[in-house]
C-alpha cells in the first residue's frame, strides 16, 4: 500500500495491539489500550472501512458465577460453614442437627441440610440409631476442610477470569455454583502485514477534526477530517410506547374481565384487621411481625366497622383460645397481600353470586434477589356462591393458565391461615426451574361468618403476577421488570400478547403430579 493512510491516535494504538497479535477479540483488546468495548466499536468499523482490519463474530462460552456461587464466595461453602460449628451439634437428631447448623452460621435451612449430606458423605460424621449424628472420622473432617478450601480457591480463580482445571470446573457446575453462558464475541484481525505498514510509515497516526474552520480549508498532513456521507440514512424515531410489563398486566385485566370477573380496588395503607384478622390470621402469627410486615407509623383513616370487631373478636377467641386485642387490630401496615381487597369485598357485598378480583402492588420485606422483591403485584380473585367448591378453583387456574398460553402445570397441597383446603400451583420456567405462581383456596367457614357471609362459599387467589410476567416475557431476574435498559424492553415488548380466552382451552393445560 504506497498511499499513506491517516488514522486517528486511538485507531492507531488499536492497530498497534491488532498487529501484535494477528487476531483478538474485542474484550481483549479494549483492555490493551484501557477503554471499555463500546468505546472502540465506531473505530473498529472505520478501520474495517479502510480495508487495514477484518472483523467477525464468534460463538464463545463464559462461566459466570450462580446466585449461590456468590453467596458461597462471600460466606463459605456449606461444608466449609458446617465444619468450623458441627460440634456443637453433634449428638442430636437429623432435624436439629441441620437447625442448629443454620443457626450458628450463615447457612440456609437447604444450605445446612446440603452440609449434612456432604458431611456424612465425608464419613466426619454419621447418622447413628434413632436418626441421632455422632462423630465420625476426625481425620476425614480434616481432610474435608482442605477439599473445600481448594474448592473455594478455584471459586474465587473463576470469579477474578484467572480461570481454573477443567475437573474443578464441572465441579463447581454441578453443584450449581457456576453456569455456562454462550455468547456472541466480535474477533479483530489484521489484514495484509498490517505490522509492516505501521512500520514502514504506512500507516500514520494524525489529528482528528470533527468541526473544519474556515482557516483549515486547506488540509495539512496528518489531519484526519470527519466527513458526511449524506447517503447514509438517518436512524429511525423509536416512538414512546407503555412498558411491557404495564402491557402484560392490562392484558391480565382483560382476561379476568372476559371470564365474567369485576375489578375492585383497595388501599395500600391498611389496618391489620383486614390483612390479617378478618383472615382468620391469629395475633401472633409469625406473619405479623417487623421481619414479614411493613408497618406505618403515621396516623391514616381506615374505615374498621364497630359491629365487625365483635364479631372478630368472638370468633378468634372461641377458634385460638387467647384474648383478641381489638387495638393491634387497628394497627396500620403496608398490606403484605390483595386477599385484604378481597376481604373487603366480601364484607361489603355479603353474600351472593359474583366474582371479583384486583391486581395490585402488595409490600413485603423481602431480600432483593432473582426471584423476590420488597413490592411485587398480586392478582387476587374471589369466586363466590351457595355452591362453589375446590374444583371451581383448580378449574379456573386451568382456564387462566390456557389463555396465557401456559401448558405445564405443577399442582401440590398448600397451607394458608384463611383457607382449607389449599393448593399451590407451579409453572416451569426455562432457567428458574419450578416456580410457585398458582396459590390459592377455599375461605375457612370462620372467615365468611367473620365477613358477613355466613352460609355462603368463596374460593381465593393471590397469583404472583411479577413470576408471571419473567416466564411471559422469557426472563430470569424479577429486577429486569423495573430496568431502564431500552433494548431489554423493546426486546420482550416483541413478544405476542398472551392468548385471548375462546382461543385456547383448559383442557390443554398438563397437570403434573409431581415436578421433573
Amino acid at each position: 500500500m504506497a498511499e499513506k493512510v491517516v488514522v486517528t491516535k486511538k485507531q492507531f494504538e488499536i492497530l498497534g495491539v491488532v498487529a501484535e497479535l494477528g487476531s483478538v477479540d474485542v474484550y481483549t483488546l479494549s483492555s490493551r489500550i484501557g477503554l471499555s468495548p463500546e468505546d472502540v466499536m465506531r473505530d473498529l468499523a472505520e478501520l474495517a472501512g479502510k480495508n487495514l482490519v477484518e472483523l467477525s463474530s464468534q460463538q464463545a462460552i463464559s462461566h459466570e458465577l450462580t446466585e449461590h456461587g456468590v453467596r458461597y464466595l462471600n460466606d463459605g461453602l456449606p461444608e466449609e460453614q458446617a465444619l468450623k460449628v458441627f460440634r456443637k451439634c453433634l449428638n442430636s437428631k437429623i432435624g436439629d442437627f441441620v437447625d442448629c447448623l443454620a443457626k450458628n452460621s450463615k447457612l440456609t435451612p437447604e444450605d445446612a441440610s446440603v452440609a449434612l449430606q456432604i458431611l456424612v458423605k465425608s464419613n466426619c460424621v454419621k447418622v447413628g440409631p434413632n436418626s441421632v449424628v455422632v462423630l465420625g472420622d476426625e481425620a476425614r473432617c480434616l481432610e474435608l476442610r482442605e477439599q473445600s478450601a481448594y474448592l473455594r480457591s478455584a471459586l474465587l480463580n473463576l470469579s477474578r477470569g484467572t480461570g481454573v482445571s477443567s475437573q474443578d470446573l464441572e465441579t463447581l457446575k454441578r453443584r450449581k455454583m457456576v453456569v455456562a453462558k454462550r455468547k456472541s464475541v466480535l474477533v479483530v484481525r489484521a489484514r495484509g502485514d498490517l505490522a509492516e505498514m505501521i512500520r514502514r510509515g504506512h500507516v500514520v497516526p494524525g489529528k482528528l477534526l470533527t468541526v473544519v474552520l474556515p482557516s483549515q480549508y486547506k488540509e495539512a498532513e496528518g489531519v484526519v477530517v470527519k466527513k458526511f456521507d449524506l447517503n447514509v440514512p438517518p436512524p429511525s424515531i423509536k416512538y414512546s410506547s407503555t412498558h411491557p410489563f404495564m402491557d402484560f398486566i392490562k392484558q391480565l385485566r382483560e382476561i379476568l374481565v372476559s371470564m365474567g370477573f369485576e375489578e375492585v380496588r383497595g388501599p395500600h395503607v391498611e389496618a391489620e384487621f383486614w390483612n390479617f384478622d378478618v383472615l382468620f390470621q391469629p395475633q401472633d402469627h409469625p406473619a405479623r411481625e417487623i421481619h414479614d410486615t411493613f408497618f406505618v407509623l403515621n396516623r391514616a383513616l381506615v374505615d374498621v366497622p364497630t359491629q365487625a370487631l365483635e364479631v372478630v373478636k368472638r370468633v378468634h377467641e372461641e377458634g385460638w383460645k387467647y384474648t383478641w386485642d381489638p387495638s393491634r387490630a387497628l394497627r396500620l401496615v403496608l398490606r403484605t397481600q390483595c386477599t385484604a381487597v378481597s376481604a373487603r369485598t366480601i364484607y361489603y357485598r355479603g353474600g351472593g353470586e359474583y366474582r371479583a378480583f384486583t391486581i395490585d402492588r402488595v409490600f413485603r420485606p423481602e431480600n432483593l434477589d432473582a426471584k423476590h422483591s420488597m413490592e411485587f403485584y398480586q392478582l387476587d380473585g374471589i369466586i363466590v356462591g351457595k355452591d362453589v367448591n375446590f374444583k371451581h378453583l383448580l378449574y379456573f387456574f386451568k382456564e387462566f393458565a390456557a389463555a396465557l398460553g401456559i401448558k405445564d402445570v405443577w399442582f401440590k397441597p398448600g397451607y394458608f391461615p384463611f383457607t382449607e383446603p389449599s393448593v399451590e400451583g407451579y409453572i416451569k420456567h426455562p432457567v428458574l426451574g419450578w416456580v410457585e405462581v398458582f396459590p390459592g383456596g377455599v375461605f375457612r367457614p370462620e372467615v365468611m361468618e367473620m365477613l358477613g357471609a355466613g352460609g355462603y362459599k368463596a374460593v381465593a387467589w393471590g397469583i404472583g403476577v411479577d413470576r408471571l410476567a419473567m416466564w411471559f416475557m422469557g426472563i430470569d431476574d424479577i429486577r429486569l421488570l423495573f430496568a431502564k435498559d431500552l433494548d431489554l424492553l423493546r426486546s420482550v415488548a416483541k413478544k405476542p400478547l398472551p392468548y385471548f380466552l375462546g382461543t385456547t382451552s383448559g383442557r390443554d393445560v398438563v397437570v403434573r403430579p409431581s415436578p421433573e
